[in-house]
């Protein structure tokens, strides 16, 4: 099988936090140099793409903002196209209400007025938010969408909690399970990468530090699925899954060989 793209997570697969993961770069230059066109899809929405652009280049990744999606930019395309005429509560960082508004999508801190209520990531989430997410959900019959489900995130020294926080307080308090996921390992995001990468699901390597988004995502779409072990997954991890990768690395220093046997 020769492979012609790569998708490639960021969080715990390039770096964690504002560190460069071992052999990190190495790597994506491996798969570019073998001619293999490359998107770095994360779920983390607390930024805007320019600046995890920027963050890559410092750390010595050359980046457009065309290389990067992110679930916020999934979030934004997936409403203006599915839903443009609703308003959004957004529970969510200042990036996520960006991404939204540059979209031509309408936000609200009004439950009343909100068609939509997208739950992420919200490092001031709070009794109100929950109030108004019960509103706009029980009272205003408002579409529930989500940009992850990530339990947690890897930084530098472990792990911080993630919007499947945000996502699990709100079902709790709604009894409403979310209309539709946007990030990994939804078709949504899945969709937008693969039009962007063009090519075969087949040809292209799925390369991710989290079995549960980015190697079950790949495994769905017939990708071949590479998981570093430089994130969230340990190996007892592994042995407790359903979800297995087709290569397990030590980090992505390992690509080259199996850039190599594709070739």
């Amino acid at each position: 099988m020769t492979y012609t793209s790569a998708i490639i997570d960021l969080d715990g697969t390039i770096y964690r936090g504002d560190s460069l993961v071992e052999n990190a770069a190495e790597g994506v230059r491996t798969v570019r140099k073998a001619g293999l066109s490359t998107l770095f899809v994360t779920n983390k929405p607390i930024d805007r793409r320019e600046k995890y652009c920027e963050k890559l280049n410092a750390l010595g990744i050359d980046c457009s903002s065309e290389d990067i999606i992110t679930s916020a930019t999934a979030s934004a395309d997936y409403l203006s196209a599915q839903h443009p005429e609703r308003e959004i509560y957004v529970i969510g960082e200042d990036a996520l209400v960006a991404e939204l508004r540059a979209a031509g999508l309408k936000t609200t801190s009004d439950p009343e007025r909100a068609g939509t209520v997208i739950a992420s990531l919200d490092f001031g989430f709070d009794y109100q938010a929950l109030q108004d997410a019960l509103i706009a959900l029980t009272e205003n019959d408002a579409l529930f969408v989500a940009t992850n489900p990530d339990r947690t995130c890897p930084v530098d020294g472990g792990e911080i909690p993630d919007a499947a926080g945000m996502i699990g307080a709100i079902e709790g308090v709604t009894g409403q399970e979310l209309d539709q996921l946007i990030g990994k390992p939804s078709n949504v995001i899945l969709q937008m990468a693969l039009e962007r990468l063009g090519g075969e699901p087949e040809r292209c390597l799925m390369i991710g530090d989290r079995l549960g988004t980015d190697i079950r995502m790949g495994n769905q779409a017939g990708m071949e699925t590479v998981l570093p072990l430089t994130g969230v997954t340990s190996t007892a991890d592994l042995e407790e899954s359903d979800v297995s990768a087709d290569h397990v690395v030590t980090d992505l220093s390992e690509l080259a060989a199996i850039v190599e046997n594709g070739q």
